[in-house]
């Protein structure tokens, strides 16, 4: 079981932010795929505080997907199936054979700004493609607005990003937008968050 100290400081917070927009659906079972799960810490804590969730969490790295199996083992979490391989830069139709139309709600948490703005097109075109109409993509993370990146501090980090890799680094929340309306979706609201971070709600028109 790896840990994220992040991971389970941040949880409650996006925990709230899913209830809320999940409220209205919490009389029916509702599937969730999540990109990039990681330790698998933000996953079962959230089926212990959602239960009309049947959660599919998912990863690129084996290292992760094991730890997840290991959070789901320990907290004997019932609604979170197996890890599966997702790479979210190949088309939909790679992604462990899930069905268009099958989601309600997409989760990525802290993706876009470790990923090529390729991923990121492929985590819009998944969505455009995988959730169910008025379904939710929830993206978290740190984000430029109109090129401008602020604080100062973020700006740092965007660079370190960019070193690591030349692909890296804070995704446009406008480049997004753009990205979620040619692939059916829309942003319906932006929900601040600790630390500078935001949670960025897309619907599936």
């Amino acid at each position: 079981m790896l840990l994220s100290p992040k991971a389970e400081r941040n949880w409650e917070s996006l925990c709230s932010v899913l209830e809320d927009v999940l409220e209205d659906q919490s009389h029916r079972q509702l599937f969730a795929l999540e990109l990039g799960s990681g330790t698998g810490q933000h996953v079962t804590r959230f089926a212990q505080k959602i239960p009309f969730v049947t959660w599919q969490p998912s990863d690129i790295k084996e290292e992760y997907q094991d730890s997840i199996k290991a959070y789901i083992d320990a907290t004997q979490a019932k609604t979170v199936l197996q890890p599966i391989f997702l790479d979210a830069s190949e088309p939909w139709e790679k992604w462990a054979n899930l069905s268009c139309g099958s989601c309600d709600v997409i989760i990525a948490i802290n993706v876009l700004q470790y990923s090529s703005f390729k991923t990121a097109q492929g985590v819009f075109s998944g969505a455009g493609q995988l959730l169910k109409q008025n379904g939710v993509l929830v993206t978290h993370g740190l984000f430029a607005v109109n090129g401008i990146i602020t604080p100062s501090c973020n700006e740092h980090l965007d660079e370190e990003l960019r070193k690591l890799n030349p692909e890296w680094g804070l995704p446009d929340i406008d480049v997004l937008r753009q990205q979620a309306y040619g692939n059916g979706l829309r942003l319906e609201r932006m929900v601040e968050m600790e630390d500078y971070y935001k949670c960025l709600i897309f619907r599936k028109l």
